[in-house]
């Protein structure tokens, strides 16, 4: 049987004979390596209040085609049929006008043979006019008749260039390129004069056109960027066209907008947008990148690089929003540097290491 005492009854017999026991000490935690962030610098710049208001994707050519002759309509394109500036659109029956045609040609014929003759004979009266054979009443009558067939000529002539443009003009064109949305007649149908055949639509040459409340209307100019979104995504654009009048109904305006690089998207027209338009006069204000700010239920802050390379968590009073930037009332000033990634997991006083440095903001975001 082992002479040696269990370790427990070891320990219990040395505290009994009152020896002392070196107890070891537990070390404290370890020191959290420091954190990989990106941070972003606060910067004043100029803002406005601005808001979305809705509108769509229209075409800039959009049109009921029609023609200027009368006719029966032997061809229509179908629905949905692609079509190039000038080609055809429809056809319309073009009998009448040739036979007008040949008609006023033949007319034009037999005035320049009458022209021909009135000058033979106005010759034949100025050749003999010394002679005194032909009072001098017939010379005039001579030059009148020779007047007025040549007028004969002018105006036949102009009669057969209508005919042979409405001729032409049977074949109905396209003034731009486009998609036949709508037939508005039927193969067989006869055509009065500017009755519209089919509506054209040019995909291609689209803007955005929105519609908002007239008290806002001094704060938007041609020119001014603005702010479009679809399915999700913001894109960049141009305000075209302002039209300040509003109906007594609405007290909406009219805003046009150029898409610029977004016009080459496959957006239908028709497609329904939204876009951001300043609502008041633009001002100075210190501004930060949105994902600087983490917003919780309590509250609403940002973490603050400090000098010693740790955070400290400032609380803020935001305002306006800006594309991806938020108006700073209160905690923020300019030139602080702010954690944009990695904000959510720091904690006050925890080292940092910044991965990429950047600035809030480009230029100006408001003309």
């Amino acid at each position: 049987m082992s002479n040696r005492l269990p370790i427990a009854g070891s320990l219990l017999l040395l505290f009994a004979t009152g020896v002392e026991v070196p107890v070891a000490h537990a070390e404290g935690p370890a020191k959290s390596p420091p954190v990989l962030v990106e941070v972003a610098t606060a910067r004043t710049t100029k803002i406005a209040p601005r808001a979305w208001i809705p509108g769509s994707i229209v075409s800039r050519d959009d049109a009921r085609i029609a023609g200027i002759v009368a006719g029966r309509a032997l061809w229509i394109a179908e629905v949905g049929q692609r079509i190039d500036a000038g080609g055809v659109v429809a056809h319309l029956d073009d009998t009448v006008v040739k036979l007008r045609v040949a008609e006023l040609q033949a007319q034009v014929a037999r005035s320049q043979a009458q022209a021909e003759l009135a000058r033979t004979q106005l010759e034949r009266f100025q050749s003999l006019a010394d002679t005194k054979i032909y009072p001098a009443s017939q010379l005039d009558e001579a030059r009148a008749q020779l007047d007025m067939a040549r007028h004969d000529v002018t105006r036949l002539t102009a009669q057969l260039h209508l005919a042979e443009y409405e001729t032409r003009q049977s074949t109905i064109v396209a003034p731009f390129p486009g998609v036949v949305t709508e037939r508005f007649a039927q193969p067989g149908e006869y055509l009065q004069v500017g009755a519209a055949v089919a509506r054209l639509v040019n995909t291609e040459n689209v803007e955005a056109r929105a519609t908002g409340a007239l008290a806002f209307a001094g704060n938007i100019k041609a020119g001014q960027a603005a702010t479009i979104r679809f399915a999700g995504e913001e894109r960049r654009a141009t305000v075209r066209a302002v039209v300040p009048v509003g109906d007594d109904r609405s007290r909406q305006f009219e805003i046009r907008l150029a898409l610029g690089k977004l016009g080459k998207l496959p957006l239908p027209v028709g497609t329904a947008v939204e876009v951001s338009l300043p609502t008041g006069t633009e001002r100075s204000a210190v501004v930060v990148p949105r994902d600087a700010i983490v917003i919780r239920q309590a509250h609403t802050y940002v973490m603050r690089v400090a000098q010693n390379g740790t955070v400290e968590r400032r609380e803020v009073e935001s305002g306006s929003a800006v594309e991806d930037l938020v108006e700073i009332r209160t905690g923020v000033a300019e030139g602080d540097r702010l954690v944009v990634r990695g904000a959510e997991r720091l904690e006050p006083g925890q080292a940092i290491t910044i991965a990429q440095p950047r600035s809030a903001a480009g230029t100006s975001l408001i003309n």
